[in-house]
This record gives C-alpha cells, structure tokens and sequence, in this order.
C-alpha cells in the first residue's frame, strides 16, 4: 500500500472498511487464529467501558499491546476458557475516516454484536463505537490501534471472544 496521504478521500474510506469488514467476518466466521494478522506486531486492542472513559478511567475489560498477546488469547480460547459455545454476527455502521494523522489513519465506526447460542436464541450481547489507528503495510492497511468502546453496562456472561 503507498503513503496514506496520496490517496483519495474515497480510497481511503474504501481501504477503511475493507479492514473493518474482514475483522468482523473473522470473527464471525470463527477464523479466530487469522484475527491477530490483522494487527501490525507493535499494537494495542483495547475493550472498554463507555462508563470509563467518560470519567477517564483506564480499567479495561480486555488490553493487549502486542500481536503476540492476541495470538495468546486465541490460544487461551481455544484450548484453556471454558464458555458456552456461541456464534457473534457484527452490525457496522458510520465508517468515519477523520483524516490522517502522520502514517495512521484515523476511522471511527459503531457496532452492534448479536450472539447466537446453541439453543438457537439470538440476543443483543454488546453494542459501542470503534476508535481506530490504521497504517499502510504491504499487505494492505493494519490495525496499530483498536479501541472497542462498549455502551452496554452489564455483559451477560464471559467475554472471551474478541468484539
């Protein structure tokens, strides 16, 4: 990928949601071990609560600052956490590209996550924004920074998938 200031403001919302679609269908599709080359290796994926940064709180419900304690978790996931087996369906909505700023591009984005259980019983599980750093690698644009701010208050049981 070129230097992220040459392109257009459509290729730049284009090369935005490109990333953002293939990250919710990894991880709807369960292609959860190609989640973390999402990521470049120096990142940070953050899960917090709205009520947290409101009050400039860093507690996080989830933080790992390198690819290597994404691949971690997916390993944990899969062979350590015990959970009941679901199925998440993302909703994206309000891609923002904001600009960009040095080599990161700068995108904002809502979700909403559906869970489906093996009951068959699809509730809303989790609902907020994305913040994101994005930056131009070889294989396209990468997540250097993702923020997942979560709206919803009370999660009703484990967080153990990536949102």
């Amino acid at each position: 990928m070129t230097d992220l200031s040459k392109l257009s403001a459509l290729e730049l919302h284009y090369a935005a949601s490109k990333l953002l679609s293939d990250y919710v269908e990894t991880i709807d599709e369960d292609r959860l071990e190609q989640w973390p080359d999402l990521f470049v290796t120096d990142c940070v994926y953050q899960v917090i609560a709205r009520e947290n940064t409101d009050r400039g709180l860093p507690t996080s419900a989830i933080y790992c600052d390198s690819r290597g304690m994404l691949v971690d978790r997916i390993v944990a996931l899969r062979h350590a956490n015990i959970y009941a087996k679901h199925y998440y369906r993302h909703v994206l909505s309000n891609v923002n590209v904001k600009g960009v700023e040095g080599d990161e591009l700068v995108v904002q984005s809502n979700y909403v996550v559906l869970q489906t259980l093996v009951e068959g019983d699809t509730h809303v599980f989790n609902a907020g924004k994305y913040l994101d750093r994005m930056v131009a690698t070889p294989d396209g644009l990468r997540f250097k920074r993702k923020v997942v701010v979560f709206d919803t208050y009370r999660i009703p049981n484990l967080l153990v998938t990536p949102l």
